[in-house]
């Protein structure tokens, strides 16, 4: 037998993990307590490898529990801190019922205080995802959005296990290492660039989205953050610009299935949240310049003044009260492409000076047949179509289909006449029902000169749906001129 042999030293058996510290710790110092005996080299080392795991042992023991206690914490709270109005978006979060999460509200909406809770809730609750959180540019986010989520972390009382960084900003929640990371959009190559220490970055929130580029560039974020794991919440919270036509409104009245968009307003507030202080900021901008309410406070995308009809009812008309409608007129306004073939029914209510859009057929590359056709099966036969005059031909065909076609009159000044006649009514236009006429009455807008000072007339672009309207109409307004 070796000296080293003669040497080794037994692990003691029943021992606390105190005791075992104790042991090993002395061992590899080569004190070993009770003995005189030289510790060999390799007990020494072996010594050190076991201290090394009890260590990582305990600290693993101690990072598990803290991550549960701030789990305990953060649930107990989250419901006392996210606006009732964010209720049903924060189940639908918590259940992945979708990917994207389109926030839009006035001041005091509460939108980014839902988001920062609901993303470091998602981190505790997931141990091996990571959050990007983005503006566009990067020296706005230590006053706004990085402020906003050390709130967050405040409410949520969990503030004690998170480092806060600034150099690179970023939040870390030391029980698992995870990471909240903030970067400005302005450097599109740094973001690329971005890596998890572990796992994925599997949440993002674009704050203020509509100050990016259009939604190419958060795409192109998204196709370098969107991999490697399972599960994503993608958060974009913004105020409506005032314009319809900004891309940011565009992009959020588009639907689709993995997205869910939410609106909200102060009103839907708790008071208390917000104080009189605001209150009574908004009562008074309220009293004084209604337009400017509804865009700031309210989120409404109001327009620049530019907006050609400013008496749109955008709602949904029920099949009950278009069941009653018995005033239909139709029109038609020629197109193959580019430009598309646009066919409007309406109801006409001239006691209430309304307009009801029921239905459309916008289509490009189609013949005068197959959109006969088309409305033939339809059943559009009940009245008669008043269709562009610029070819006679277009409307001698719908006439040898069987449809009652007539050409429009026009003459001198029809469109501007036929215009604010039009501009002078109630319009109530569904988009589930007349989506195109809905996109284009809603975007419609005067252009501008290089001033930016209105330029009178009507652009004659994006206007397929009006025209069949004003087309289909062209028999009332033309008997009530006195009326316009």
């Amino acid at each position: 037998m070796d000296n080293e042999e003669q040497n080794s030293i037994s692990v003691p058996g029943a021992a606390t993990e105190e005791e075992l510290l104790l042991f090993f710790s002395g061992v590899m110092r080569g004190q070993l307590a009770d003995s005189d005996r030289e510790i060999a080299v390799g007990d020494r080392l072996k010594a050190g490898t076991a201290l090394q795991k009890l260590f990582e042992d305990r600290a693993a023991e101690s990072a598990a529990g803290g991550r549960e206690l701030a789990i305990a914490r953060a649930s107990e709270r989250i419901g006392q801190n996210i606006a009732p109005a964010f209720a049903p978006v924060f189940g639908d979060v918590l259940v992945h019922g979708h990917t994207h999460y389109d926030l839009a509200g006035g001041r005091g909406s509460m939108k980014s205080s839902f988001v920062s809770l609901t993303v470091v809730y998602l981190l505790l609750l997931h141990p091996d995802i990571h959050a990007l959180v983005l503006r566009k540019i990067s020296n706005t986010m230590r006053d706004s959005v990085y402020a906003q989520y050390i709130w967050a972390l405040d409410m949520l009382d969990v503030a004690p296990w998170f480092d806060c960084r600034i150099a690179p900003m970023e939040l870390v929640f030391r029980p698992t290492g995870q990471k909240i990371l903030f970067r400005g959009a302005d450097d599109p190559m740094k973001i690329k660039s971005i890596k998890a220490p572990f796992g994925s970055i599997a949440v993002t929130h674009f704050e203020e989205k509509d100050q990016f580029a259009g939604r190419h560039e958060i795409r192109t974020i998204l196709q370098s953050t969107m991999r490697g794991g399972e599960l994503f919440w993608n958060f974009e919270s913004y105020n409506p610009p005032i314009s319809a036509e900004n891309w940011a409104n565009l992009d959020s009245a588009e639907e689709r299935p993995d997205r869910l968009c939410h609106r909200s307003s102060y009103l839907e507030a708790p008071a208390e949240w917000l104080g009189e202080a605001f209150y009574a900021e908004a009562e008074a901008l309220r009293r004084t310049d209604e337009r400017a309410w509804r865009h700031e406070y309210l989120g409404e995308a109001v327009g620049t003044g530019g907006n050609v009809f400013e008496n749109l009812e955008l709602r949904t008309i029920t099949d009950g009260e278009a069941a009653g409608f018995d005033r239909i007129y139709m029109g038609v306004d020629w197109g193959f492409a580019p430009d598309p073939f646009a066919f409007v029914r309406l109801h006409y209510d001239a006691a209430r000076e309304t307009i009801w859009l029921l239905d459309e057929l916008v289509v490009q590359r189609q013949t005068n047949s197959q959109t006969a056709e088309e409305l033939l099966n339809r059943g559009y036969t009940d009245t008669v179509i008043t269709c562009d005059s610029a070819e006679p031909k277009s409307v001698a065909d719908y006439r040898s289909c069987g449809l009652s076609a007539r050409k429009a009159v026009k003459g001198p000044g029809s469109v501007e006449y036929g215009m604010k006649w039009l501009q002078g009514r109630r319009i109530v236009i569904d988009k589930a029902r007349t989506p195109n006429a809905w996109r284009e009455f809603s975007r419609y807008e005067f252009e501008r000169d290089r001033e930016g000072n209105f330029v009178s007339g009507y652009p004659d672009r994006d206007n397929h749906t009006i025209d069949a309207v004003r087309y289909a109409l062209e028999r009332v307004y033309g008997r009530y001129r006195s009326r316009a």
